[in-house]
């Protein structure tokens, strides 16, 4: 049977990959797509999903938008990485995919005590909303799952030496959700550099021969050009989706027990996520960390979604 989850998200190039790999894959039933503030302002991030949903064809699956800004420190963006939309690169026209007229916590909410089963988290953002969502109604955590999260990292960072962006962005927000006792499993920088679009899968995408197939090579047209500025990247790695490709198939993204414990003191480490593989420090386990992806099975599954949704557009 599918999963069912979640996705909070801040497209994004990658993210919007990532959503197109959960409504794309059979392994999976999208409840819906929550929105916060993070690779660019709300109001951008929420445009971006409903761009990506309206040329995906993704007409069935509710969109919210959730907070503007993190729970303690002002609001950094990373228009650095995705420009200045967020999602810079494909030319989009006007969405014709409508937001619910509900808060992304609310609809959360709903969804999770409304449904059958326990649903699965999927956040590749700022984790604010999950945050606001354990601690404004603490009576959810019964029908969560797990949470699969992008951010972090077992090494270094990549908003400072130190931190990832999704941590950094709202460091007390990550604490809350690394210390809620829930099942969770973090899929950081470590593994996610790992996941390259290199030129042998932009051809795959082009090669697909509709629009949606050419709109994600495009995408990742523009992220390798970002990345090869910022950090010498030959080809991007697509973060997001390795979170849901781990809820489709555990094979995928192999992962090792730890203690995660997100700093938020310190004077050059603020927003890095310690993580303890090697059980130095003694303390209970809190999460599953992941350390390797197979990428064959990675792409053949965010390849064939992508053409899966392309060819349901005709």
């Amino acid at each position: 049977m599918p999963v069912p989850i979640i996705i909070d998200c801040d497209p994004g190039h990658d993210d919007a990959v990532a959503i197109l790999l959960a409504a794309g894959d059979p392994a999976i039933d999208l409840l819906a797509i929550t929105t916060v503030a993070g690779n660019q302002v709300l109001e951008k991030t929420t445009l971006n999903a409903r761009r990506i949903c309206t040329v995906a064809g993704i007409t069935d699956v509710p969109i919210a938008a959730g907070c503007a800004r993190p729970l303690v420190q002002p609001l950094i963006v990373a228009d650095d990485v995705h420009g200045a939309s967020g999602m810079d690169g494909p030319r989009f026209g006007e969405p014709t995919v409508e937001i619910v007229p509900e808060h992304a916590v609310d609809l959360m909410h709903r969804l999770l005590t409304g449904h059958p089963e326990p649903v699965t988290l999927v956040p590749t953002a700022p984790l604010t909303n999950i945050a606001l969502l354990l601690t404004r109604h603490p009576d959810v955590a019964e029908h969560i799952r797990e949470i699969v999260l992008m951010g972090g990292s077992t090494e270094r960072g990549n908003r400072t030496p130190a931190a990832e962006f999704n941590i950094y962005a709202d460091p007390e927000a990550a604490d809350i959700v690394f210390r809620s006792g829930l099942p969770l499993t973090m899929c950081g920088l470590n593994v996610t550099h790992q996941a390259l679009a290199t030129p042998d899968v932009l051809a795959r995408l082009d090669g697909l021969d509709t629009e949606l197939g050419r709109i994600c090579a495009e995408l990742m047209t523009f992220f390798a050009s970002t990345y090869r500025r910022l950090w010498g990247f030959e080809a991007p790695p697509l973060h997001d989706p390795v979170a849901v490709a781990r809820v489709i198939d555990p094979e995928i993204v192999h992962c090792a027990d730890a203690s995660v414990a997100v700093e938020l003191h310190g004077t050059h480490t603020r927003g890095a996520t310690v993580v303890d593989l090697h059980q130095y420090l003694d303390r209970p386990v809190n999460a599953r960390v992941a350390v390797a992806l197979d990428r064959k099975k990675f792409w053949d599954r965010v390849i064939g979604a992508v053409d899966t949704l392309g060819r349901s557009r005709g």
